[in-house]
Parts: structure tokens; C-alpha cells; sequence
């Protein structure tokens, strides 16, 4: 239900008041880890640091798995070919031209910058337009593959199937290795923390919830996508210079298929989108597999995978959940969200004159094969408008808002929204030429709270700062007015999957006016909504094409809520436009009485 009446404000802390300890405690836990760390060979045997020291470096891959698959919701089995492209690079610079500082400084960059190339390459593959998650999954799988078979042709230089060994390596004792290995793992696993927690890690999640609509919030899916792709590659490189350099040898399959479903299976076992769960899970498995190995070698397979399921029916979660429940236990980590303080920004969309085409449409056809869906469709658009399109169910009027913001869908004619055509124009690109688009079904991210929400809806103008959060979220007068009509901003702190399916229609409307469009696009806003939230959301739709400031377009099928709020009305039947006019002529028409009639309302 959507909230018109004042109600008491909650008691909420205010960012800049949370505890000290509470923000500053993530790095005093990260700082004495790496001091016990770096004092733990001194308790250890050889053998428990050398076995160590290779699964702290396995969970550094482990992490980008968890950021990739956790948080991006990106299934990848391809960090292992990142990850041995790295050793190998790093084994074969060090192999000719062995340790010395400029070999060093040349293995280090190369096992990083090879990675990253490839990563981009695959991202690409992975992620071009109109690409599937099971795609990229397909892709991640093929690569390890194809990578193993360069290193078996790659004869003398890769060592083939022999892989290599004996080459230079950096001046350490295994205790050095051991500390390096160390404090990389804390570094990159404190480094990830701080980014999904960060205003830019919150938009890895939303691409997890909802692609669509962050692509119809002005944001490049496909490029963040490549970027992190890339960026992880890079990551997982750096740890194979490490393991090349720790082993004193490489071999296929160190990239191979099989590491990187080891990775998957630690990341899961460990807890998925915890970060905290890989690590651990790695460091564990990986260990105790090395010592059943030798105590037990025809059993500790089975042992493990006893160990697994029992894992996996016992802690869904992994084993982060016990992590967890320690964690929420001690006072700094029972801190609830915090919600940040609203402020009105200045609206860069100046009123425009209300003879002004806005959106202009000639000739649209769309077909699907011999199925004609729109035809010959002519609409012009000015500022200030508020124009309901009507019509009977399967009269075209989801696919002509397609055909608005979507220039790669297939159409004949022609779509100018500010005088610029928007054929071939992916949807974040016809976002920055000030076009919001509002879904019939409520299109927020299920994951993030209210704030979040609003916040990736403002990244587009304002970006997202990669290492924090902010304390102040931004948005337009009319953003504010649709929070504050409908009272949401009473909840700011709260995940979006807890508003009633009125607020989530409000949410996506105040996500969609921050964008400050010229032109809002809306799909049955009022579907199933109670009477007095129709009355709420056309006081809002009213007052956002008032000053003219926004045109709207809105589809919709209750002709009593369309009377009310719209300035004319257009009337879609059988793919055609066959009425465009006033309220008054429209509604009163023969012509809409007759196609109502035939029982066609939606």
C-alpha cells in the first residue's frame, strides 16, 4: 500500500554518527589477521606452510569467483585460464631472463596485463548485446579448455604437457613466500570488501537482480560487465605470478577446467557472496585435502565428499554462516542500516516550451515473421503532455513502448526523440537522450534497499565512488515529491523486497523522474493498485508534466483513472492508431465504445 498519511519518523542512525568501531572494524580484524599471519610460520611446520601458503594464494582466484558469481551473478569457470595464463607468463619471462630485477618487474607486469587482454577478449564474447547468462557460463567453460591446448602447442616455451620448472624466482625463503602469500589475501580480500560494500559494488548486484533496469537507468550493462571481466582477470593473473614464483614450477593444469570447477565448488562450500566464506573454504579444503591425501589416499575423496554434502544440508549458507552468527554476536556487528539524509538537486531539465516535439514517430511497423503487430503508426509528442494510450489487450501497445526505448529492436519507420533518431540505440543510450521507461510489472532491485535503489538511479549524472557509500542521496525536486507523496521516505534503509506492490510502482516511478527525463514512458503503472493509490500516483503523473518539465506517455486500460489525469489521448487498436484527440472527443467516441465493448478491456 502506498503511504499518504504523516506517521511517526523512525529512529534511525545517521551516517555520520554509526559507531567508530563499526566502520573501522573490517580493518583492525584485517590488520591482526595479517600480523597472526605473519607470525604463524613461526609455529607451523614445513609442511603446513608450504600447503598453506599455495591455498592462500588459490583463494585469491576464489575471491573474483565470489565477486563474479556472488556478487554479479556472473557463474564463471574461467579464472583457472586467467589465473595459468599468469604462472605461465610469469615462468617464462623468469625463464629467460631470469630474477633479475627488470625480469621480475617484466614477469610481474606481463602476468597481469596477458590476463587482463584476455579477459577483455572474453568479456566480449561473453557479453555482447543480447547475450545470456548461460552464454557467458558456456564461454568460461571453453576457455580453460582452449588455453590448455595453446600450453601442450606451445612446445619449448610453455614446456608442452611437461609444463615448466627450474626457472629463477624471486629471492624468498617459504617463510617469505608464506608472509607475501598472506598479506595478498588479506589485501585483495579487504580491497573486495570495501568495494561491494561501496556505492559501485551495489550496482554489481543490481546487474545480479536486474539487468534490464539498470540498462533503462542510463548504465552500460555489457561494459561493466567487460570492465570487471577484465579487471578480475587481472587479479587472478597476479596471483599465478605469485604461485609461479612460491612452486617453482607450472603446469596445464594450473589453467585448466578442472581448477576452475574447484573454484566454483570452494566459493559455494565457503558461501556464496560473502567473501569471507571462499577464503575460508579454500584455505580449508585445499588443506585438509592435502593431508588426507597422504594419510588416507583411497579414502579422503570420500571422506570429503561426506564432508560436502553434510556441508551443504547442514549450512546452506557454507561455511560463512557460522562466521556470521559469531560476527552478528558481537555488539559492532549487530549495527543496522543506516539511511542517508535526502537533499534536493537541482533539476537540469529546463521547462520547455509546450510546442515542443519531444518524441516524434513516422511510419512505425513492427512484425514478428508474418504477424503484424503495429502499422503505419504517426505520434508526435510535445512538452507537458500527459498522453494515455488505450486500447484493447493485444492491440500492440506494450510493443510500440518497446519500440520507444529500444532502437535495436527491429521496426521499419522512424522514432526521433529531441530531433535524434534512435534506430540501432541501446537503451542506456536512449536514457542519456532523456527517455525513462516504467515497466508494467514494478522493475526495482529486489537485493538493495530503497536508497540503493535511488542511488543507481542517480549514477548515470553523478557516477558511483568505487570505495564508499554516501552520506547524502541527491535527487531531483520531483524525485523527492513522489517519495514524500507516497511515503517512502520513511524507508529508505529498508531491502526493496519488503514494499508492498504499490510502494515497489512507486519506487520504480521515483527511480525513473531521477533520471530527469524529458520524456517517461509508463506501462500500467496503476495495475493492481487499490483506488486511493491510483489517486496517489495521478496526483504524481500530473504534477510532473504540470510545469513542463516531463511529457508522459501512459498506457493504460481504466478509462476512468485516463479521464482524470491526461491531457489527450491516443487510441491503439489492431496494431493501428485509430484515434488522437482530447479527453472529451476520445472518450465520449462511438468508435471506443464500440472496441470496449467486445470484451477486449485489459
Amino acid at each position: 500500500m502506498l503511504e499518504t498519511a504523516p506517521v511517526a519518523r523512525r529512529a534511525v542512525p545517521a551516517p555520520g554518527r554509526r559507531p567508530r568501531l563499526a566502520r573501522t572494524a573490517p580493518f583492525v580484524v584485517a590488520g591482526l589477521t595479517a600480523l597472526a599471519l605473519w607470525i604463524a610460520p613461526l609455529v607451523l611446520d614445513t609442511f603446513a606452510v608450504n600447503v598453506l601458503t599455495r591455498s592462500m594464494i588459490y583463494a585469491v582466484p576464489a575471491v573474483t569467483v565470489d565477486l563474479l558469481w556472488g556478487f554479479a551473478g556472473i557463474l564463471t569457470f574461467g579464472q583457472a585460464a586467467f589465473f595459468g595464463v599468469g604462472a605461465y607468463a610469469a615462468a617464462m619471462i623468469l625463464n629467460a631472463y631470469g630474477a633479475t630485477p627488470l625480469g621480475i618487474a617484466a614477469a610481474l607486469a606481463t602476468a597481469i596485463a596477458a590476463p587482463a587482454l584476455l579477459g577483455l577478449v572474453v568479456g566480449w564474447l561473453s557479453f555482447y548485446h543480447r547475450s545470456t547468462p548461460l552464454y557467458a557460463s558456456v564461454i568460461s567453460l571453453v576457455v580453460p579448455i582452449v588455453v590448455v591446448q595453446l600450453i601442450y602447442a606451445g612446445g619449448e616455451w610453455t614446456g608442452s604437457s611437461s609444463g615448466l620448472v627450474g626457472f629463477d624466482v624471486l629471492p624468498f625463503e617459504i617463510e617469505g613466500y608464506f608472509r607475501l602469500a598472506a598479506l595478498v589475501l588479506v589485501a585483495v580480500t579487504l580491497a573486495a570488501w570495501i568495494l561491494v560494500r561501496s556505492d559501485a559494488g551495489r550496482a554489481l548486484v543490481a546487474l545480479r537482480d536486474n539487468e534490464a533496469r539498470c540498462a533503462y537507468l542510463g548504465l552500460n550493462p555489457r561494459r561493466l560487465q567487460i570492465l570487471l571481466t577484465a579487471g578480475l582477470a587481472a587479479v587472478a593473473g597476479f596471483a599465478g605470478f605469485l604461485f609461479a614464483n612460491a612452486s617453482g614450477v607450472v603446469a596445464p593444469e594450473n589453467a585448466g577446467f578442472l581448477f576452475g570447477t574447484e573454484l566454483v565448488i570452494w566459493v559455494a562450500l565457503g558461501g556464496r557472496g560473502t567473501l569471507l566464506g571462499p577464503v575460508l573454504g579454500t584455505i580449508a579444503i585445499d588443506y585438509l585435502a592435502a593431508n588426507l591425501s597422504g594419510d588416507l589416499p583411497f579414502l579422503w575423496q570420500l571422506l570429503l565428499g561426506t564432508a560436502f554434502v553434510a556441508i551443504i544440508i547442514l549450512l546452506p549458507g557454507g561455511l560463512a554462516d557460522l562466521v556470521g552468527r559469531l560476527w552478528r554476536v558481537l555488539p559492532f556487528g549487530r549495527s543496522g542500516p543506516s539511511a542517508p539524509a535526502l537533499a534536493a538537486r537541482e533539476d537540469g531539465t529546463e521547462p520547455t516550451a509546450t510546442d515542443t516535439s519531444i518524441l516524434k514517430v513516422q511510419g512505425l511497423a513492427k512484425a514478428y515473421g508474418s504477424l503484424t503487430v503495429l502499422e503505419a503508426i504517426d505520434l508526435e509528442i510535445r512538452a507537458g503532455e500527459l498522453v494515455s494510450l488505450v486500447g484493447p489487450n493485444g492491440a500492440g501497445k506494450t510493443t510500440l513502448m518497446r519500440c520507444l526505448s529500444d532502437g535495436t529492436e527491429p521496426f521499419t519507420g522512424s522514432i526521433a526523440v529531441g530531433g535524434t533518431a534512435i534506430t540501432g540505440l541501446t537503451p542506456n543510450r536512449i536514457v542519456g537522450l532523456g527517455v525513462g521507461r516504467k515497466f508494467q510489472v514494478a522493475s526495482v532491485f529486489e537485493s538493495l534497499s530503497v536508497a540503493d535503489c535511488l542511488r543507481l538511479a542517480r549514477a548515470s549524472h553523478d557516477g558511483l565512488n568505487p570505495t564508499g557509500r554516501a552520506a547524502t542521496l541527491g535527487l531531483p525536486q520531483a524525485a523527492l515529491d513522489v517519495l514524500r507523496m507516497t511515503g517512502l521516505d520513511r524507508r529508505l534503509p529498508e531491502p526493496a523486497r519488503l514494499l508492498s506492490h504499490g510502494q515497489k510502482q512507486a519506487l520504480e516511478l521515483a527511480m525513473v523522474v531521477a533520471l530527469e527525463p524529458r520524456l517517461i514512458l509508463l506501462d500500467e503503472p496503476t495495475a493492481g493498485l487499490t483506488k486511493a493509490e491510483r489517486t496517489t500516483i495521478g496526483r504524481v503523473l500530473k504534477d510532473l508534466t504540470a510545469n513542463g518539465r516531463i511529457a508522459a506517455v501512459l498506457v493504460e486500460h481504466d478509462l476512468d483513472f485516463v479521464r482524470e489525469i491526461s491531457s489527450r489521448i491516443v487510441v491503439l487498436h489492431q496494431g493501428r492508431l485509430v484515434l488522437d484527440g482530447t479527453v472529451e472527443a476520445v472518450v465520449g467516441s462511438e468508435l471506443v465504445r464500440t472496441i470496449y465493448s467486445g470484451g477486449a478491456h485489459g
